[in-house]
């Protein structure tokens, strides 16, 4: 069966299952609160963030959790703590759909990411 293909973030986030548009809608809203200057788009067949040409972060919508890609091993060292309640895999951040959804900490993550991607800025300090 083939992968639908989305145009847009707005497409993407209103093919999703209507419980979980509204924490799409709270990450992408973290995301570009962080990153303003960021180009939005579609890449993989997710939401995607681009600053420079180059790709800072990702989001995924799941059945019974949201992504969010890449956490690299200086990503989870810098959020060590605050990652704790969540599970981690490879260069992935789940969140469950049942919690609150931690805008400050994505946001933080993202300002992380778009220095470790060569962008603008320097890296947030750790609270």
């Amino acid at each position: 069966m083939a992968r639908p293909v989305f145009q847009s973030v707005d497409d993407y986030i209103a093919a999703q299952p209507e419980a979980m548009q509204p924490n799409l809608r709270r990450v992408r809203g973290a995301i570009r609160k962080a990153l303003p200057e960021a180009e939005e788009a579609i890449s993989y067949g997710i939401p995607a963030y681009k600053l420079h040409g180059r790709p800072v972060v990702y989001f995924a919508g799941w059945k019974q959790h949201y992504s969010l890609y890449p956490v690299t091993a200086d990503v989870v060292a810098a959020f060590r703590d605050e990652l704790a309640p969540y599970e981690l895999g490879k260069g992935t951040l789940r969140l469950p759909l049942s919690a609150r959804v931690p805008v400050n900490l994505i946001g933080r993550i993202v300002k992380f990411r778009a220095v470790q991607a060569g962008g603008k800025g320097t890296a947030p300090r750790r609270r």
